[in-house]
């Protein structure tokens, strides 16, 4: 394989991380506060826990982000 296609692959790869790791951080905060909500609270919470915990996952999503392309120097 030849050195650009390899830099392509690897650049393709480091991108393609930081939307994984970006969408899986919102997701899983929906997710936290959508089964504490539902779940655990009964519906008496409802939409506050979910609106927490998809604030949270934003914020990590962000931070997440920040420390990939910190390392990665993108």
């Amino acid at each position: 394989m030849s050195e650009s296609r390899k830099e392509l692959m690897r650049l393709l790869g480091d991108f393609s991380t930081i939307g994984i790791a970006l969408a899986a951080s919102i997701f899983i905060g929906i997710g936290v506060g959508y089964f504490l909500d539902h779940k655990v609270f009964e519906g008496k919470t409802a939409p506050w826990f979910t609106l927490i915990f998809l604030g949270f996952g934003i914020a990590a999503g962000f931070k997440n982000l920040y420390m990939l392309t910190k390392r990665k120097d993108l």
